[in-house]
């Protein structure tokens, strides 16, 4: 609970009383003033109603005010709590809110003593790492570049301290920039022709020395600058209106090669820091491997391609991608006194290095699949088309049955998730069944439905992919459910009597309420 101010004489009395308290007299006084003197976490004593009564230097210099002038003012502290480490926050001159870790226990007289340290950037390390992870999420159902950088952009103006993100490609420096993603401006959308506008004034664009130098620029005080220099004046209205003062423009790199930058305006009073800094590098890395997952669809000109690298991209990527940026946030831990640092830095760099191995052989995958049209040839023909390369592959007789007619009443979207389901079992097939024959049925269900059965004569319970590997036969299931279940439907599995193994997905027809996906 925090104190308000009380009588004067009573706080008078109180500050006495309890520093008195606290003092011992002689070379012990003397021994305590030096210890509160150079202890570098913050000590200090409180009334009976959590008015301060001392505070030692750190103390001072944590809460941002002279320790003459906190005296007898309120503490953030609870006095209810005993001996567990709590958090609380606290008004720093400027506005600034800064975060505390302490601990509080009673002394005589009726007083507290508090320890306390300031946790602000671990704070906010924390929240950043949150929106990586938010931002890895929130694009897993979004299948164009323009919305996963989007949703990059807003969890960077969701930080504390950034109060506008760009995130712009550009292919070379004389040519136009493309904006991928935007976030913290107002009514952007000529913000492409107003800065050829500038830059036909002669305005000096900072974001392309960071696009040709691979480096990023900061620019402390960007926006009087800006606002003040007529060569600006065609964007003056966009760049005039979030709260913004200082500039980094970050490039974005993938392999080896600078596909854009992002740009962050800073709130006034937020210089960036080397913790902000990195997080901007971490979006930054998210943000290239989607542009440069984007090129490579382009290039394939494939629904096939496209797909696999909205799924790499949306699922597998962004979990690797979260994986390095938490090891690269373990690294900022190594300042907590209590981490250890040859452990945590060790776990860093294996992690890292792993993500990014693991990283490179997925995007391998990209090249190495056939063409996929749901929208041209249908579900039916496209597994059908799918069946005929395996056979032609592996020796594999896949038999592929459907009433004719039949072709399921799904959307695109839903066709190519029961698409990836039966392609996964197929591959489960292959993999740890040693079948020679697999029979695919399409059917109706009941209400209008879909049913797709992929069954096998493989070796049946005593072979089952779990039997043979667990880790990746769970995940492969995982995912098969999951792709069902956005659409309302369901995966069961299991051994058939007669031997094998079945995986039937069932789907509700259009009129039984599932919607669309997440």
């Amino acid at each position: 609970m925090s104190a308000g101010p009380l009588d004067q004489a009573e706080v008078r009395s109180d500050v006495e009383s309890t520093a008195g308290a606290a003092r011992p007299p002689g070379t012990v006084d003397e021994a305590v003033g030096a210890l509160l003197a150079v202890s570098a976490g913050g000590l200090a004593l409180l009334d009976r109603h959590g008015r301060f009564t001392l505070v030692n230097p750190a103390a001072a210099d944590i809460l941002g005010r002279a320790a003459d002038d906190l005296v007898g003012d309120g503490s953030p502290f609870d006095l209810k709590v005993r001996g567990d480490v709590c958090r609380t926050s606290w008004p720093a001159p400027g506005g600034r809110r800064r975060d505390l870790e302490y601990r509080i226990a009673p002394v005589a007289a009726g007083g507290y003593a508090v320890w306390f340290s300031d946790v602000t950037d671990a704070v906010r390390q924390q929240e950043r790492l949150t929106a990586i992870v938010r931002a890895a999420s929130s694009v897993a159902d979004a299948f164009s570049l323009r919305a996963t950088l989007d949703a990059v952009a807003r969890e960077v103006v969701m930080t504390a301290n950034i109060a506008a993100v760009q995130i712009l490609a550009l292919d070379d420096p004389q040519d136009e920039l493309r904006v991928l993603g935007m976030a913290g401006f107002g009514d952007a959308r000529d913000f492409t022709e107003r800065l050829s506008a500038c830059r036909r004034r002669g305005a000096r664009v900072r974001f392309m020395d960071a696009f040709q130098q691979g480096a990023p620029v900061v620019v402390p005080n960007r926006k009087p600058a800006i606002l003040a220099d007529p060569a600006w004046e065609p964007l003056h209205a966009i760049m005039g209106y979030p709260d913004w003062d200082g500039f980094v423009s970050m490039p974005l790199t993938v392999r080896g090669r600078t596909v854009g930058v992002i740009n962050a305006y800073y709130v006034p009073g937020e210089d960036p820091g080397a913790s902000s800094l990195a997080f901007l590098e971490a979006m930054a890395d998210h943000a290239a491997v989607a542009i440069d997952t984007a090129a490579l669809v382009a290039q394939t000109r494939t629904h096939e391609r496209r797909r696999l690298a909205r799924d790499l991209h949306d699922s597998v990527v962004q979990q690797l991608f979260s994986m390095r940026m938490q090891a690269k946030a373990l690294r900022a831990q190594l300042d907590r006194p209590d981490a250890d640092p040859a452990s945590v830095r060790s776990g860093a760099e294996e992690l890292a290095e792993l993500s990014q191995s693991a990283l490179a052989d997925l995007r391998g995958l990209v090249f190495e699949l056939r063409p996929l049209d749901l929208a041209e040839r249908g579900l039916v023909d496209a597994v059908r088309v799918h069946a005929e390369s395996l056979e032609a592959r592996t020796g594999l007789a896949v038999d592929v049955q459907a009433a004719g007619g039949l072709e399921p009443d799904l959307g695109v979207d839903a066709q190519e998730d029961v698409y990836r389901i039966v392609q996964e079992a197929l591959h489960n097939v292959i993999k740890h069944a040693h079948a020679t024959e697999v029979a695919i049925r399409f059917a109706r269900s009941a209400g209008g439905g879909l049913t797709v059965e992929v069954a096998d004569n493989g070796c049946g319970p005593s072979r089952t992919p779990a039997a043979e590997d667990p880790g990746q036969a769970t995940l492969g299931l995982v995912s098969m459910r999951e792709r069902a279940q956005r659409w309302g439907g369901l995966v069961a599995a299991g051994p058939r009597p007669a031997g094998g193994w079945t995986v039937a997905v069932t789907l509700p027809g259009p009129g039984a309420g599932t919607g669309d996906a997440p």
